[in-house]
């Protein structure tokens, strides 16, 4: 029904010369070959979010404390119910070994924690562990519940902290490290990049899920009028407040262009194969996958 109603709702509005943006407005979400060429040095990596840098962990540690018990439901009613089946499809992108032990990154509720550790589980690794660190204390508590109910709570250690910062990790001590749709919320994406490839061992798999970018001009409009319009409303109907989700759209919408973010993470001193990332549903969501090379020179 929810998906009925959602339906008809974007046919209504496409059937409007309101809904596509002018050619000049969607030229401007649209990024260009030399605005890639300009990412090819981390420290320009653009990220056009409008809360100052200085700013950007209080805020969205408030965004968080606000939602985080509906935090899951949220996003999947969000998503459309494709939330799941992209964090699963991304777990396998992961290909880790038996035993690997995983660094979830920005993983407060402990969904990718539980993902992982079930395909492990289904490989006959049962000896898999995940080390689950996030900024936001409510998120923790929410992650730390979650894993009691589904049993695994032995296997599943959680601890505050941040992506950029992880003080609290050792150099190469991570077989595989993860960060889903939390790129978006840092401060300096750059920073988080480097802390990755310090805490991995060489050879050690790099893994990132995130928002991405629809080219296509027809479906990028109406994802666009969607995170801009419909987001925040359906957010507030979910949790009784809509300003997180409006929060969320706008970081959303600053973060780099897929090709911009794959080439940063190079830059970090990541490998790659082919073009670096793999686009799910056009785009709407990316799964970013890289190694740390065995031959370390950076």
């Amino acid at each position: 029904m929810f998906r009925n109603v959602f339906s008809q709702s974007v046919l209504k509005r496409m059937q409007t010369a309101r809904v596509f943006p002018a050619s000049t407005q969607r030229t401007r979400w649209l990024h260009s070959a030399e605005t890639v060429r300009k990412a090819q040095s981390v420290s320009q990596l653009p990220y056009n979010d409008t809360v100052p840098a200085s700013r950007k962990e209080e805020v969205m540690d408030s965004v968080y404390c606000r939602v985080a018990d509906q935090y899951d439901l949220a996003i999947d009613v969000l998503s459309l119910f494709m939330n799941s089946m992209w964090k699963r499809r991304f777990v396998t992108r992961m290909q880790a070994a038996p035993g690997a032990n995983l660094l979830d990154v920005a993983g407060g509720t402990g969904e990718i924690a539980k993902h992982y550790l079930e395909y492990q589980e289904a490989q006959g690794d049962l000896l898999a562990r995940v080390h689950v660190v996030d900024f936001n204390p409510d998120m923790l508590r929410v992650g730390r519940r979650r894993m009691q109910a589904t049993g695994y709570g032995k296997r599943v250690t959680f601890a505050q902290g941040n992506a950029e910062d992880l003080k609290d990790l050792g150099d190469a001590s991570v077989d595989v490290y993860s960060i889903s749709a939390g790129m978006h919320n840092l401060a300096n994406p750059t920073k988080a990049l480097d802390e990755a490839f310090r805490v991995l061992k060489p050879g050690g798999t790099f893994a990132c899920l995130e928002y991405g970018h629809v080219d296509a001009p027809v479906i990028g409009s109406v994802c666009r009028w969607y995170m801009d319009r419909a987001v925040p409303v359906i957010g507030r109907l979910v949790t009784g407040d809509g300003a997180p989700y409006e929060r969320l759209a706008g970081s959303v919408r600053g973060f780099p262009h897929q090709k911009q973010f794959a080439q940063a993470i190079r830059n970090a001193g990541f490998q790659q194969q082919g073009k670096g990332y793999e686009q799910f549903q056009w785009g709407m969501m990316v799964s970013y996958i890289a190694t740390k090379p065995y031959d370390v020179k950076k």
